[in-house]
């Protein structure tokens, strides 16, 4: 039997007696190494992280505060305002907005700085242009609350248990990542990646279903039960389809270039036309085209495209016995 290592020794300098209680209490322990070699990294890895300073980076603690907000103006009789009257509703929103909106201008200048735009160099110049971009993010507000109120419709109209638009908007897992979705989509489509990126995940951390931003996702879309869902960065969906739970829109291979670095930016994820219902599990990788009207079944592996009208299933399945190991 190999005798079990030594523990490793732990440097323990003497603790203040105004720290640490009768019964052992708070310990203190000599950390100036840890300290400096946390705060001083090695760059075998080739990261400098020290060039960020001293400006400070994209925050997702306040990316979600800018998300609650976003929300609760886009429906504030469900995430806002208790007082449902129109002018205080009308205040509420525009307050609200007004608030979060210029919380997220702060988290746009920030990735514009990581960016290593020239615009770091006059700070004046980066606040006008994280305003600029801010705005025109709120310009698409009424659009994305009309897209938001057709996948409610959808949802709704597509699942026998919805009783109502509001469990709908409250309790459905699939507009919860919609919601996010089209709100970091925008972002994402204004060249803030990382904010978008950011906001998406805060969604996927919560419901399960993993949409890139860079995904383009047509009108009426409805995921339903949502859990294991994921869409690739450069799928492009059309109108009126719907995902069931574990369905995965990926890609097939990742091309590489001469020294062995992946090609990043080519379209690789699969083109689902409109009216097209793909059902759990199925898995569509590769940059193929599931043709308008079609149905994927459960569990079906696809990797080439799909004319229009088409229905997809596994094999047949068959059950035999076998008697004194025939058939073995």
């Amino acid at each position: 039997m190999v005798p079990p290592e030594p523990p490793i020794p732990m440097r323990i300098v003497k603790a203040d007696r105004s720290r640490v209680g009768v019964d052992g209490g708070q310990a203190a322990w000599d950390l100036s190494d840890i300290v400096e070699a946390l705060a001083h990294p090695t760059n075998n890895s080739g990261l400098d992280w020290a060039r960020h300073q001293p400006f400070p980076l994209p925050s997702p603690e306040l990316l979600q505060r800018v998300f609650t907000g976003l929300r609760s103006v886009l429906f504030p009789h469900h995430f806002g305002a208790s007082d449902r009257s129109g002018a205080d509703l009308s205040s509420f929103i525009g307050h609200t907005l007004d608030h979060t909106l210029q919380q997220l201008a702060e988290q746009v200048k920030r990735e514009l700085w990581l960016s290593g735009s020239a615009l770091h160099l006059d700070l004046g110049a980066l606040q006008r242009q994280a305003n600029e971009l801010t705005g025109r993010f709120a310009a698409q507000l009424p659009v994305i609350r009309r897209l938001l109120e057709g996948d409610l419709l959808a949802a709704h109209l597509g699942d026998p248990a919805a009783k109502n638009l509001d469990e709908v908007l409250f309790c459905y897992p699939g507009i919860r990542a919609i919601t996010t979705h089209r709100i970091a989509h925008e972002l994402y489509r204004l060249g803030l990646p990382l904010i978008a990126r950011i906001i998406s995940e805060l969604g996927h951390s919560e419901t399960g279903v993993d949409i890139h931003p860079g995904a383009s996702i047509g009108g009426e879309f409805f995921i339903d039960h949502g859990t294991g869902v994921v869409i690739g960065e450069t799928c492009i969906i059309g109108e009126r389809v719907r995902l069931y739970q574990a369905v995965t829109l990926g890609a097939r291979s990742f091309p590489r270039d001469e020294s062995g670095a992946l090609i990043k930016g080519q379209p690789r994820h699969p083109i689902v036309e409109d009216d097209v219902v793909i059902y759990a599990g199925a898995t569509v990788l590769g940059r193929i085209t599931i043709g308008a009207g079609s149905t994927i079944g459960g569990n079906v592996w696809v990797t080439k495209s799909v004319p229009p009208g088409s229905f997809v299933s596994q094999a047949k399945a068959s059950q035999d016995t076998f008697d004194g190991g025939a058939g073995i």
